[in-house]
Formats: structure tokens, sequence, C-alpha cells
């Protein structure tokens, strides 16, 4: 009897979900349709405490701003992403978040089929975006991770060639975060394994070394160069411990592969660090075949949130020169909206976007066993 009340209350709470569910897919069905005083209106008409999760620790500035800009109870959570996924699945009513700002396109693509998260674009910056920035999900920015390296001492290694860092004579002076701990870093190895990418990477052998590769039992040059590259990695605990370590006067002959945005950290010794594809753009070429990776961020209304106006005015404000500003007014983060311009002395997105390893969702979903080559290849 205890089993089939259980049973018949479990049965209850998920069929007291689906109307909800089903109202804020509405709500931003309608809300795509609204000009920005209409959107405005509807948030203010909504009560309670707006809520945001976000994986970037500059969420809560542009929430904060936000909140004064409107007089809204803002409440702003930094999670990494793996919890935000986690909480998307198990918070339902005020406990929940009312959107959100995330990465790692592979596991969105699956929040998305779940009915987890509804894409929003509001109708303000529509006509500004690349439709690929729009579907299936809005981003938000681009963030990059490049080869950036110590230029102390006799012997500095200034990347031109991404086989280089393959080299016996590399092993150990390599950092990089655990692709076990940050999915966006998995996500970069497993494109080098595709097929245009792993093509790409074998000329580049041969440019390195003169001859064809040799795969031996490899399947591509991606999975011989994402071993080899492996092999000869440290893993650092963060972006921001990586970057402060290959920057110190005793880290000569050391690159890292990080967030540029960290050389904004005021622990990081700017001055004995040289960006591999800047150092390149200066002198006119490219790192072959790659000088790093970049990744989109997302924004999207929560199914279950209360206050989904609320969130799609916030998604609207976080589109703009305002609300864009908490990330850039630094290097490393690259709006969609073209009316956002990159920092001086950086590159242009369109740049970035043809030098570095750009994520291909569904490749990604579909290739478990490269995931498991490289974990392979992570145990050291």
């Amino acid at each position: 009897m205890k089993k089939l009340l259980a049973l018949l209350l479990t049965c209850m709470l998920v069929l007291s979900a689906i109307p909800a569910l089903a109202d804020v897919a509405d709500d931003v069905a309608a809300g795509e349709a609204l000009t920005h005083d209409e959107l405005v209106e509807k948030a203010l008409a909504e009560t309670g405490t707006f809520v945001v999760y976000g994986n970037t620790s500059r969420i809560a500035t542009a929430a904060e701003d936000f909140a004064a800009l409107y007089n809204i109870t803002t409440e702003a959570n930094n999670l990494k992403d793996q919890e935000i996924y986690t909480k998307l699945r198990s918070e339902n009513g005020n406990t929940a978040a009312d959107m959100v700002m995330i990465q790692d396109g592979a596991q969105l693509t699956d929040a998305i089929d779940e009915g987890l998260v509804i894409n929003f674009v509001p109708s303000a910056v529509k006509d500004v975006l690349d439709e690929s920035d729009q579907q299936p999900a809005l981003v938000h920015q681009y963030i990059n991770k490049l080869f950036i390296y110590n230029n102390l001492g006799d012997d500095v290694p200034a990347i031109r060639n991404v086989w280089e860092l393959t080299d016996p004579s590399m092993k150990g002076n390599v950092i990089f975060k655990n692709p076990e701990s940050e999915k966006v870093n998995m996500n970069f190895l497993v494109m080098c394994t595709k097929e245009d990418w792993a093509a790409k990477l074998a000329d580049a052998y041969k440019a390195w070394k003169g001859e064809d590769i040799d795969l031996g039992s490899y399947k591509n040059a991606g999975y011989k160069w994402v071993a080899e590259f492996l092999d000869n990695v440290t893993f650092g605990k963060s972006d921001t411990t990586i970057a402060e370590e290959v920057s110190q006067e005793t880290a000569a002959g050391k690159i890292g592969l990080f967030v540029l945005s960290k050389l904004r950290s005021s622990s990081v010794l700017t001055d004995n660090l040289t960006v591999a594809q800047y150092d390149a753009s200066a002198q006119g070429y490219t790192v072959e075949p790659f000088a790093g990776f970049m990744y989109p961020m997302y924004t999207m209304v929560n199914t279950k949130a209360t206050r989904p106006y609320t969130g799609m005015l916030f998604i609207e404000y976080l589109m703009t020169q305002e609300g864009f500003q908490p990330w850039g007014k630094s290097i490393g983060a690259y709006s969609p909206n073209a009316a956002i311009t990159v920092n001086d002395g950086d590159l242009t997105i369109d740049v970035w976007k043809d030098t570095l390893v750009m994520e291909d969702a569904d490749y990604i979903l579909e290739s478990f066993e490269v995931e498991d080559f490289i974990l392979q290849h992570c145990q050291k």
C-alpha cells in the first residue's frame, strides 16, 4: 500500500509540473515577439526573487547591475557546469533558477532535448546576430583557451606548429587542466579527432617533419596528436594557477593552454608571457593547424522558471554593450553582437574562429569512444 501511495504521489508531482513547463514555453514564444518596453512591463509584473545560475564569476556583477537598473531582487549563483546541469534536473518550484548561463554545447543539447531549458532570442538583437549564434541556443559570448608560453631564457618555445608540443623535449613543460575535470577541455581533444581536424593535423605534421605521418595503430592524426600531447602534459589545478605557474621567472621553457582572460589577473606576471597567436599574427603567420580552441557560453530560460519574463529581460540585457561590460572590459570574451567590439590589441572573433578549434556538439555527442581513449591517456 505504501509503495502504491508513493507511486501515485510521484505521478501527481510529474503531472502537476507539465502545465508549468508548458506555460514557460508559451511565455518564451510570446516573449520573442515583444519589444523591449513590453518585456520590461511583463518582467516587472512578476514577483519573488529572480534567480540566476552561471558558470562564470562575472555573472554576479552583471546580475547586480541588472537588479539596480530595474529594481528587481536578484540572486546570482556562480556554479560549475555539472552543478548547473544537476540542479536543472533536480530542482523544482521556487528553488529553481529562472535562467542559466552555461557552456558545453554537447551537454546543453541533451538538456534541450530533455526539456530542461528553452532558447530565447530577444527581438532587440535578433537581426544583428548570425543564425548559427541563435540556434539551437543563444550564444552570449565565445571564450578562447590559447597556447601561451613563458618568454624568458634562451630556449623560448615560440610555437609555430602544435606537433612541437609532442616532442620529447617538451615532456613536463606543457600545462593543461585535466579534461576529466572540465568538459570543454575534453570537447577540444575530441574535436581534434574529427576528420577535418585530423586531416589538418596530418598536413601540419608533414610541414613539421618534412614527411608523411606514420599513424601506426592510431585511427587518424588527431588520435596520434592527442595521445602524444597528453603524454607530455602536466595537469594544472585551474586555468588561474596554470597562468600563474607559467608566468613565473623559474618557468622558462614552459607553455600553457589556458583561458586568455586569465592575463587580467594581478597574480599573473604578464610581461613574462607571450600569446602564441598574437606573436604569429604580428609576424604574418598562423600557428599550424590551430592556436588553441574556442567555445560558446550560452544563455537559456529554465523550464521551471517562476520569473520567465525576467529571465528573458536579463538575457536581452546581457546581449547589450552595457550587459556585456563585465566580460568585455578585458580580453578573452567575444560577443556575437557585432556592435560590441573587441579590446584594443586583441584579435577579432572572425580571426579567432579561423585559427582555433570550435566545438561541434553533434560530433562530441557521437564520440563516447574518443572520450574513453582520451581518459586512458589522462591516467598517469
